[in-house]
């Protein structure tokens, strides 16, 4: 099982999966998932001539479940050692959702040197919170909201919470079968990891990162999604970093790995390639 060991105050085990030769793109998967979310952009990209690395986040997958080091300067730190163990160079970084904020974290703290390109799906910088000096945020709520339901019953949460994640009727036929695989990802995680993780994502602020981008990137986003709003994240983003290119993918909602897999696989070989 091809694995890096990670260093600093909270070291463990970080399992990777890899397909396919030419340049690299590292795909860092989204809350509550693994890397397991990409099965469709995996088999795309390393199809097109890519080497696909995808990686499961500490807590998630068959990654380890250290006890601490749920926030983003950890997540940043992991991506830097599986970027620097496997010497990985002129890599295209791709972060949906949560991942996201490791492509921001990882570009503010150890900039582009390695970097080629970079991509926001459905991602949640550039700050999700609503503050003060973010009243385009969410209110705080919400994340409270979502805590208290983990540790409820994580189990009944997460019922709940995947359906809005692809704008699926729980009732209806249609998407099942990607509900349960959904939730079988999620069931694995590290309960810990779970809880934590929605701090991280909830509160941290990214716009800091966001000015140190200086790569050509791609931000990509479903018009009807509902978890991470178009308007608090990806046209913010956008606005935040000079060159960017902003995709609207109509209709999509924020699973749109899975939903509009086809869109998305084609959008980012198109942003590879140019």
């Amino acid at each position: 099982m091809p694995t890096i060991q990670t260093s600093g105050a909270n070291p463990t085990e970080l399992y990777y999966y890899e397909q396919g030769q030419g340049k690299p793109v590292v795909l860092i998967h989204g809350w509550p998932l693994s890397h397991r979310m990409w099965e469709s952009q995996i088999t795309a990209l390393a199809e097109a001539g890519y080497r696909v690395i995808a990686y499961d986040r500490r807590g998630f997958g068959q990654s380890g479940r250290p006890t601490g080091g749920y926030d983003y300067d950890s997540f940043a730190a992991d991506l830097n050692e599986l970027i620097t163990q496997l010497d990985l160079r002129e890599v295209a970084l791709a972060g949906f959702s949560m991942g996201g904020g490791e492509v921001a974290r990882y570009i503010g703290r150890y900039g582009t040197e390695r970097v080629s390109k970079a991509m926001l799906l459905g991602a949640v910088p550039p700050f999700l919170l609503k503050t003060d000096d973010n009243p385009e945020g969410v209110d705080k709520s919400v994340f409270d909201g979502m805590l208290e339901g983990v540790r409820k019953n994580r189990i009944a949460f997460l019922q709940g919470f995947f359906p809005g994640f692809y704008n699926l009727d729980k009732n209806a036929e249609q998407g099942q079968d990607l509900l349960a695989f959904s939730k079988w990802q999620a069931w694995a995680a590290s309960p810990l990891a779970t809880e934590q993780c929605i701090t991280a994502f909830g509160t941290t602020d990214f716009r800091a990162d966001l000015k140190k981008f200086d790569v050509p990137t791609l931000v990509a986003h479903g018009d009807a999604d509902q978890i991470v709003p178009l308007e608090v994240s990806g046209q913010r983003s956008h606005a935040m970093i000079p060159g960017s290119r902003l995709e609207v993918v109509k209709g999509a909602p924020h699973g749109f790995a899975a939903t509009h897999a086809q869109q998305l696989n084609a959008l980012m070989l198109d942003f590879l390639k140019s």
